[in-house]
């Protein structure tokens, strides 16, 4: 008797965690999914800096929405984005946000979750942290918080945060990203 076929796919997202686009895109894509119960997806998630210019501490968030946005655009900035994310049950809380972080741990740490097995719950918990709590997701302890939640050893990860361990790596990986021609996130590959 002939085996039944199983299909499988891979999906690899460049995305940057900072990325409100990114966060409706991880949703819309969770639902895209859910719609193909008969294919195996797997989804890899691959770092991209939406901003490399952000100090490693980070800035205060509205000085920089007003240095990239300008102050008039601050009002209505996010209309849009809150509204799509209604539909598709992300609730983003900008008000919450009172710095903009460096991301470099952040996609450290989704190297390594993705080594554990945890990758999606960290990418779901980090996304989360940032636009519905407003938590530095660039700061040690709520990475090592996160980590741990996920069922990974929070104070490993605090101490290779205070490494360069897997610094390099992001980089290259967000250099192949920017010589394939990704100049945008969510990128879906």
């Amino acid at each position: 008797m002939a085996q039944p076929l199983v299909l499988e796919l891979h999906i690899d997202v460049v995305s940057d965690v900072i990325c409100p686009w990114c966060f409706l895109g991880k949703r819309r894509l969770e639902k895209a999914i859910s719609l193909v119960p008969d294919i195996a997806v797997e989804v890899t998630y691959r770092p991209f800096f939406l901003d490399p210019t952000l100090p490693p501490e980070g800035m205060d968030r509205r000085t920089y929405l007003v240095n990239k946005f300008g102050e008039g655009q601050l009002k209505t900035l996010h209309d849009r984005l809150i509204a799509a994310g209604k539909a598709d049950g992300v609730h983003y809380h900008f008000e919450r946000i009172t710095r903009t972080p460096n991301t470099l741990n952040a996609h450290r740490l989704l190297r390594w979750s993705l080594l554990a097995g945890v990758q999606a719950a960290v990418k779901e918990a980090l996304m989360l942290a940032y636009f519905s709590e407003g938590k530095d997701v660039g700061a040690t302890p709520v990475l090592a918080a996160i980590a741990a939640a996920a069922g990974m050893d929070g104070e490993q990860v605090a101490k290779d945060l205070a490494t360069v361990r897997e610094v390099d790596a992001v980089f290259a990986e967000v250099q192949t990203a920017q010589s394939m021609g990704i100049t945008g996130v969510p990128t879906f590959i």
